[in-house]
């Protein structure tokens, strides 16, 4: 993924959000300068728990089609006594008919929620841990504290303002729906794992963090490549 596409999709993250009035933590605004003039020991939690922007295409080199933006603004490490927090939240940016690849994952459950935009499309389907794969038939979700009994394969609409809960076994791509506009969506869950918490059940070689093409200078490190510049 070249760096100029990483920096225009984050500055279009950062006009939604303040479309909304979603304010990332400072650190959100820093630049490649501001991270190399600070306190490098104080920021140590933001660099071993990964926080910070992320942008993936899964390795498809598609990113319009197949990709999404997040900042995970708070996290905990399992096991860790240092990093104590059972928690996570993430912001995301999702395109009209932008899928993340189907996935779930092993230990972390999550709620999705439509923070505004667009509505959220999530396809949904049953998943078996032990062989990493759908096992399909019927399951239950909750949708704001109300339960669904969904079909494998059913896709679930989120409107502005509705979330879902799943847990690790419930595989799940999503988009924003066609025509309805771009979604600015949270997810708050345990603790996430990003290198070891992911299976993408259906497409086995997807890559979780892109290689970049160093086209221009970074407009905001991503918090994969923390190591790399500082």
């Amino acid at each position: 993924m070249k760096r100029s596409l990483i920096n225009r999709v984050i500055r279009e993250a950062e006009e939604l959000m303040a479309k909304h009035s979603f304010l990332l933590p400072p650190f959100g605004r820093y630049s490649l300068a501001d991270w190399k003039n600070c306190n490098k020991a104080n920021c140590q939690e933001i660099f071993d728990l990964g926080l910070g922007w992320d942008v993936t295409g899964f390795g498809k080199e598609d990113f319009f089609n197949y990709g999404l933006l997040l900042f995970t603004i708070r996290n905990g490490k399992a096991g860790s006594d240092i990093y104590t927090k059972p928690y996570a939240e993430k912001i995301m940016v999702v395109r009209e008919e932008q899928v993340t690849l189907c996935h779930f994952h092993w230990h972390k459950q999550e709620d999705i929620i439509n923070r505004g935009g667009g509505n959220l499309v999530i396809e949904l389907s049953a998943s078996d841990p032990a062989t990493n794969s759908i096992k399909g038939g019927k399951f239950e979700i909750t949708v704001d504290g109300e339960k669904r009994v969904m079909n494998s394969g059913d896709k679930l609409i989120l409107t502005p303002g509705e979330s879902v809960t799943l847990l690790p076994c419930h595989a799940h791509s999503f988009w924003a729906e066609k025509g309805s506009g771009t979604v600015l969506a949270g997810e708050v869950s345990m603790v996430n794992d990003d290198s070891t918490d992911n299976c993408f059940v259906l497409e086995k070689e997807a890559l979780r963090f892109d290689p970049i093409e160093e086209d221009e200078e970074p407009y905001r490190l991503l918090c994969s490549e923390y190591s790399k510049w500082l």
